[in-house]
This record gives C-alpha cells, sequence and structure tokens, in this order.
C-alpha cells in the first residue's frame, strides 16, 4: 500500500487502476537489495520476472520494462540508434546526441527525470536526470552533456528480468484525431505500417547500423499525406529540394571539398520540411553517391575521391540555373525552432572491422576452402577455415583434443625457420594466433547510409601532436580526420569557437590529399572531449591525448 502512494506520488500522471496493475498484491512482488558498481545500494521491486521500479538515494524509478507499458510516464528525448550502445557501456547522453522532434524537445527543468528513446520508436531505451533546462539546452546550440544516464535496456538490471527487446511503439507524428480514415489515405496508412516495421526489424538487429543511422532527420513523416504520387517520386522530389537549398542556403565556398557525409549529414537533413522525413533508401536513387553523381551530370557539381574511399564535393556551380532558379521553401515557426536546434545533425563515427588478407605465402593453407592469394576475411572465417582443415586432415592430437599436429603445410605457413624441425604441435589457441598474425592486416570502414569501404593495411589512427613556433607559442595540430568521415574545416570550426583560439586547415605533410587542423596553444584537452565524448571514437583510434596540459598549468 505504501509502495502504490509513493508511486502515485512520484508519477501522477498514473491513474489509480494503472498504478494497481503496475504494483500487484504482495504475493506477486519481490523486493530485491543490489549494490551499483560504485557501492550505491538499491532497492528494486520486481513483479512477475521483471524488475518494475528501483530505489536509489530515496527516489523512485521506473525500469524501462515499465517505460514499456507507459510510455509517456516521462518525458521522453530521442537520440540515434548509434547512440545506445555508448549508453549501455556507461556514457551519459551529450546534448549533440539529440534529435530535434518537429514540435521540438520536451519542456523540462534541471534535475528532472527523462526517458530517452531511438528514432522511429518511442519505446524508451533509458532513463536519465536532465543535467540542465530544456531553455539552457536550447541556448547552448545543444553542446554539452543533456543527460546523467541510471540505468539502460541491455544493462545488468535489464538483465535481472526475462531480457525481452523493446516493443515497436510508433512515434507521435500527428494528433490522433487526424489519423481518422477520413483523413488519412490508404497509401499513408501503409507507410505508417511500413515504419513500424523497420522498428521492429531494428529492434531485432535485422538492419545493419550502416542502414539503421541512414533514418537521420528532423521530421519523422515520410511521406505527405496530401500528396497521391508515388512514395518513391515524392521522395526524388525532396531529396532534390533539400540538395538545392542545401547549396543555395547553408554551403559556402570556404567548406570546399566538403565531405559527401556531411553535405547529407549536416546540411541536406537540416533543410527537410518539418513533419517530412528525407530517407534516400525510399528514392529511385537508393544511395547518397548515384544521387550526387547525378547531380554532377547535372554539372551543378564536381564529386572526387580526394581520400580512398571517401567521396568529397569540390567544386559548385552557385550560377547553375537550377540553383539560381529555386525558391526557398517558406518556414513555419515551429520549423524555424527544429532548424536552430539542429543546425548540426549528430556525427556518426563508422563501423571499423579489422580484417585479414590471405599473402601469397599462405595461399597454400586457404586454397582447400576455395580462397587466394588477396582474399579479405573476417578474423571468425579465418579461425572456422583453420579448425575444419585441421580436422579434414585429421591433425587433432588423439590423445589431447587441444593439440594440433602440424603437416608440412602449416610448417611452412606460420612457423619460422629455426622452428620447422622442432616444433610438431601447438595449442589450437596458439595456432590460431599466429596465423592471423603472418596474415596480411586490412580492415572495412562503414559509414552511415553508405557502403562498406574495405582497404588493405591498418588504418591510420588520428594523430594530435604539439609544435613549438618561431614565436616560442605552442600550437596542437591534428591530421588524418578523413578516413573516420570528420570534415577538418568543421573541425576546425567548432575548436576555434569551443578554444577561443585562432585556427587554420593546412595540408598535411607528405600527403597529397590529407588536410591537418592547427589550433593555438595546447588544446589536447579539448580535442579529446570533441572525439571521446561526442563523436564517441573508440580511444585506440586516436594517439596523442597523453599530451593534454596536467591541471594547474598553463596552456
Amino acid at each position: 500500500r505504501k509502495l502504490r502512494a509513493d508511486v502515485t506520488s512520484a508519477f501522477p500522471t498514473l491513474g489509480t487502476d494503472q498504478v494497481s496493475v503496475l504494483i500487484p498484491g504482495k504475493e506477486e512482488l519481490n523486493i530485491v537489495k543490489l549494490y551499483a558498481h560504485k557501492g550505491d545500494a538499491v532497492t528494486v521491486y520486481m513483479s512477475g520476472s521483471n524488475p518494475i521500479l528501483f530505489e536509489l538515494e530515496k527516489n523512485l524509478y521506473p525500469t524501462v520494462y515499465t517505460l514499456w507499458s507507459y510510455p509517456d510516464l516521462l518525458p521522453t528525448f530521442t537520440t540515434w540508434p548509434l547512440v545506445l550502445e555508448k549508453l549501455v557501456g556507461g556514457a551519459d547522453l551529450m546534448l549533440p546526441g539529440l534529435v530535434v522532434p518537429p514540435a521540438g524537445l520536451p519542456q523540462v527543468q534541471k534535475g528532472d527525470l527523462c526517458a530517452i528513446a531511438l528514432v522511429g520508436n518511442r519505446a524508451p531505451i533509458a532513463i536519465g536526470v536532465a543535467a540542465m533546462s530544456t531553455a539552457e539546452m536550447l541556448t547552448s546550440g545543444l553542446k554539452g552533456r543533456g543527460f546523467s544516464v541510471l540505468h539502460t535496456y541491455q544493462d545488468h538490471l535489464w538483465r535481472s528480468g526475462d531480457k525481452s527487446s523493446p516493443p515497436s511503439i510508433a512515434p507521435l507524428v500527428l494528433d490522433p484525431a487526424d489519423l481518422s480514415e477520413e483523413k488519412v489515405d490508404s497509401t499513408f496508412q501503409e507507410d505508417l505500417r511500413c515504419l513500424t516495421l523497420e522498428g521492429k526489424e531494428e529492434e531485432n538487429g535485422e538492419v545493419p547500423l550502416s542502414e539503421a543511422s541512414e533514418d537521420t532527420s528532423a521530421g519523422v513523416l515520410s511521406q505527405d499525406s496530401t500528396d497521391s504520387r508515388p512514395l518513391q517520386e515524392q521522395m526524388d522530389e525532396l531529396l532534390q529540394q533539400c540538395f538545392l537549398h542545401a547549396l543555395k542556403c547553408r554551403v559556402r565556398k570556404a567548406d570546399l571539398p566538403l565531405l559527401t557525409s556531411t553535405l547529407l549529414g549536416s546540411h541536406m537533413f537540416s533543410c527537410c520540411p518539418e513533419g517530412r522525413q528525407l530517407d534516400i533508401k525510399k528514392s529511385s536513387y537508393k544511395k547518397l553517391s548515384k544521387f550526387l553523381q547525378h547531380m554532377q551530370q547535372e554539372q551543378i557539381i564536381q564529386v572526387k575521391e580526394l581520400s580512398k574511399g571517401v567521396e568529397s564535393v569540390v567544386a559548385v556551380d552557385w550560377k547553375h540555373p537550377r540553383i539560381t532558379s529555386f525558391i526557398i521553401p517558406e518556414p513555419s515557426p515551429t520549423s524555424q525552432t527544429v532548424q536552430e536546434g539542429s543546425r548540426e545533425q549528430p556525427y556518426h563515427p563508422p563501423d571499423i572491422k579489422p580484417l585479414y588478407c590471405v599473402p601469397a605465402s599462405m595461399t597454400m593453407l586457404f586454397q582447400e576452402s576455395g580462397h587466394k592469394k588477396g582474399s579479405i576475411l573476417e578474423g571468425n572465417e579465418v579461425r572456422t577455415i583453420i579448425i575444419d582443415y585441421a580436422k579434414k586432415n585429421e591433425l587433432v592430437d588423439t590423445h589431447n583434443k587441444n593439440l594440433v599436429k602440424l603437416d608440412p603445410i602449416l610448417c611452412d605457413c606460420i612457423l619460422e625457420k629455426d622452428e620447422q624441425h622442432t616444433v610438431v604441435k601447438l595449442p589450437w589457441d596458439s595456432l590460431l594466433t599466429r596465423c592471423l598474425e603472418k596474415l596480411q592486416p586490412a580492415y572495412q570502414v562503414t559509414f552511415p547510409g553508405q557502403e562498406p569501404i574495405v582497404k588493405k593495411g591498418k588504418i591510420c589512427p588520428i594523430e594530435i601532436t604539439l609544435a613549438q613556433r618561431a614565436s616560442n607559442k605552442k600550437v596542437t595540430v591534428v591530421r588524418n580526420l578523413e578516413p573516420y568521415g570528420l570534415d577538418p574545416y568543421s573541425v576546425a570550426a567548432i575548436l576555434q569557437q569551443r578554444c577561443q583560439a585562432s585556427t587554420t586547415v593546412t595540408p598535411a605533410p607528405g600527403s597529397k590529399d590529407s588536410l591537418q587542423v592547427q589550433i593555438q596553444g595546447n588544446q589536447v584537452h579539448h580535442l579529446g572531449w570533441l572525439l571521446l565524448e561526442e563523436y564517441h571514437l573508440p580511444r585506440k583510434h586516436i594517439q596523442g591525448l597523453e599530451k593534454a596540459p596536467k591541471p594547474g598549468k598553463k596552456k
């Protein structure tokens, strides 16, 4: 009875009947005492097999299981699917990761409890405490920490339940009255159904991240319900409209060369009209690169591959009739707010996967499985091939299954010269490790909304260095941004504003197609925060973070 009273007090939007359903009788409710990693004592209330509430420092919080039944219990903010992994790993939600809906952000005060959902699905995947009010968020230009995250889908608390996935709950895109049969045609109803199905696929992990993350626009609707034309025709028109709008109003000559991913993410999406969703997959072009090739054929832009596999817009004909004759749509009061809040769409780091290339010296080992010199393989494929080879050739030691006998081919491929006559068996783990070490390195980079790019060698890390100028002043230099889909000019502009220091972008020494950014002073701390906390790049791909100034020392 006391718990019901506490829930009613903490969440006044819940009705008496809903509270009774949420909190059953004594015999169906269990109380569990847990300790968080920090040592905080947590009281968890279990109903059936799931935790429904938890109490921390005398405050009562709902779990994601409860929020899936009552999605409107807390004000809900939306982020991208790629951000979920970071939240589960313990990160707080940064404001650049927010998606601003057409109706604007929910109104909250600092310290309010909020839910966090993903684009395309209203089912919350995390709860957190607002680090600032909505007004302060907008005033900051959506920069900085937005929410201290307390609990997420896939964390230990979620694992203590039945481990179910979030249900698919369609976003609140229209007033319910507008969804009556008289006002919504069958085509639009079908589109809403497809949106729900896409949400289910994303929930079950069946949509690749590169595709799931392409749904990045200020709006949620992908079809104009007042337009009777096919969806593909509407999307082609919307794509061209956003492209021309971006070139006419947002892209400047100083921005060139401009990564095509930046053109799409930072400029075209933010030109999308209120209530519409720019989705290239639903257009006749299917891919951004194909659309831009078409625009190049019309001689509106020129696209070049400045870094291998990474395309940039290098020239724009601003006097082209398509641009000069383009009439900028009148923004509604709501969409103006959206544009302010989403001027720069969140950056999505590429998915980087290590691969292995078969060298000439190892072709004999891999040819039985149908691979030849130069074949690219994933680590698990290599392991499967080696295991199958050993079993097929009866090389597993009959007395000790953990050992593998080395036949002439294995000896030639993985042993050093001085081991050829002394090593006759190896443990499985040693055999597999040696094999991976003998293969040539390669990697695959997948940018959101683009096809995977496979390259030989190792990906160059983002390199941060400090240099001393003739005036005895230090400058911070960062290079190799392009392989990670980062535009050096955009990074320079952000750092100039954050550090209140002058920045320059120059060609990187020893490279024909790479640029480096220089910032006055020791700005490694600002760079580290930008790359790790806001862009969520893995630390292993960044070199030089240890050069940040020590506390108390001048930069």
